[in-house]
């Protein structure tokens, strides 16, 4: 999914470091570098900086609902956030371009409306930040790609214009891999990402940027998209709420039939993750896959009994290799369902063959987006890149028209599968986030991964199956580090899982735990 435009623009050194001024409002739009900015020596500010950092730790229902009370105005939750970016984005680097005048002024027309008693969206006055991959009008947009590191679109890609019309406040982008391809944060335009529990450590990807930024406190709630596991991947390694959707569920405008790709809310909690999504939802006449149903389920109580669920546990997805704390952690989750009333078997679809259908479905998709482009400049195009576009080229006809019977099929026995369980839950990942100086992990518990996504099938075998997935927090391994535990719904139940992620969450608290920065 990409709507990067076609005209090249040249390379340069990005940005400037983020001023002092959050609390006034009087924050220059800059991109974020990883130096730290110059401190206030001011009491009185530091004073209102700790009681104003506090608000970033509430959940986005809870921001939302005092908002709506006014116990809060959106210049006090926005500047609050801004003053988090300030004091914390250094280290991480989430945050990539900021538009701290323009969110601050945006936050005051809000606070305006409501004053005048306007009609008030479920997200007013919630900040948000959009994945650098994302077209936004007026602001830039580079794609993490040197070619586009000065790139300002001059129109909303739709998401954006559905959350903007729900109330939120864009504060700026989110940094992701060059093009969004990989599980690893990094590009030459921003420089990687780290991980708030271990600074060496990747935020995963391609959401990376979001996930961490959410896991700091910069955002409430951030948007992101997922092919192979980008939303999962990063929400899992940072211990937040990633939320793939299914196909349709949030409409695009590409006008696109495949279901690989789509757009989803990410979050602290569960609760935060539905909010979110009811803002993006909804019919949309262009996208041949939009699912007609109105948003405001999404906003109901996600509370209510599992006694006697059918929850399939997953044995080994056909065989493919788990690290060692990835399955330890994931299998002591399994008392909280047991505890919820849940029937828990050990059971999993056939994923035989969709190790072949799903990359050669991948590369035809980053054939027809980059392959003109990519002929035209190689060296702005990563190795990554080139190999999609190279292995859509050997590709046959026979090839696609296999890979395609695959996926037909395996979405017929999905259907049959959840027909005898209501959940499959499993392992979002198969290793701990690594060495963020790391492109990919070569090998897992000794097993080759010969190329940069064989370590990620955990998610992108799910992304076959054309069914809502879900990554929660599960807990943590030895060494201290995230691990996220995925429950997969059947097609369009994308409340029931949610519901299901939210009685988990609830019942283990682990995404209460938050990095020490």
């Amino acid at each position: 999914m990409s709507d990067a435009p076609h005209d090249g623009l040249s390379r340069r050194a990005f940005g400037q470091l983020l001023g002092v001024a959050a609390l006034t409002g009087a924050l220059p739009d800059v991109s974020l570098a990883a130096s730290p900015p110059p401190r206030s020596a001011d009491t009185k500010s530091a004073v209102r900086y700790a009681a104003g950092d506090e608000l970033c730790d509430l959940s986005a229902v809870d921001l939302a609902s005092r908002i709506r009370r006014k116990q809060l105005s959106a210049r006090d939750v926005m500047a609050a956030h801004l003053a988090r970016i300030e004091r914390v984005n250094p280290k991480i680097n989430a945050i990539v371009t900021l538009v701290a005048d323009r969110a601050m002024s945006d936050a005051k027309k809000a606070d305006e409306w409501q004053a005048r008693g306007g009609m008030l969206g479920p997200l007013h006055g919630l900040p948000v930040a959009h994945k650098d991959l994302v077209s936004t009008a007026g602001i830039r947009t580079t794609y993490g790609s040197p070619m586009y590191k000065d790139f300002v679109p001059t129109t909303d890609a739709l998401i954006v214009k559905r959350i903007r019309a729900a109330g939120a406040i864009m504060l700026g982008k989110t940094n992701t891999p060059e093009w969004g391809a990989g599980s690893n944060t990094f590009n030459p335009v921003f420089g990687a990402t780290v991980n708030p529990y271990n600074q060496t450590k990747t935020v995963g990807g391609s959401s990376g940027g979001a996930a961490a930024a959410l896991r700091c406190g910069m955002v409430p709630i951030a948007g992101g998209s997922d092919t192979g596991g980008s939303l999962r991947n990063p929400a899992a390694f940072t211990n937040v709420v990633g939320f793939r959707p299914s196909p349709g569920r949030v409409p695009d405008d590409d006008g696109s039939w495949s279901p690989l790709s789509t757009a989803g809310p990410m979050a602290r909690t569960v609760a935060d993750v539905a909010l979110f999504l009811s803002s993006m939802v909804g019919p949309y006449a262009p996208d041949p896959l939009s699912i007609d149903e109105n948003g405001a389920r999404f906003r109901a109580p996600l509370a209510r009994s599992f006694r006697g669920t059918r929850l399939a546990w997953f044995k080994d997805l056909g065989g493919i290799p788990f690290e060692s704390e990835i399955t330890r952690v994931v299998h002591a989750s399994r008392q909280a369902f047991l505890d919820l009333g849940c029937i828990v078997e050990e059971a999993e679809p056939d994923f035989t063959g969709v190790d072949e259908a799903f990359p050669i479905l991948r590369h035809l998709s980053y054939h027809s987006s980059y392959a003109k482009r990519a002929r035209e400049n190689p060296a702005m195009f990563k190795d990554s890149v080139k190999w999609e576009i190279a292995e859509a080229e050997r590709n046959t006809g026979a090839d696609v028209a296999r890979a395609s019977a695959r996926q037909a099929l395996l979405y017929t026995e999905t259907f049959r599968f959840f027909e005898q369980y209501d959940y499959f839950v499993l392992p979002v990942t198969q290793v701990e986030p690594f060495d963020v100086t790391t492109e990919y992990p070569a090998t897992v518990a000794g097993t080759a991964m010969p190329t940069y996504i064989d370590w990620m099938r955990s998610c992108w075998y799910i992304t076959f199956m054309a069914c809502p997935a879900i990554s929660v927090p599960a807990g943590f391994s030895a060494s201290g580090l995230p691990v996220g535990l995925q429950i997969v719904g059947r097609h369009r139940g994308d409340w029931s899982v949610l519901q299901m992620a939210h009685a988990f969450e609830q019942a283990t608290r682990h995404g209460a735990r938050r990095p020490s920065i």
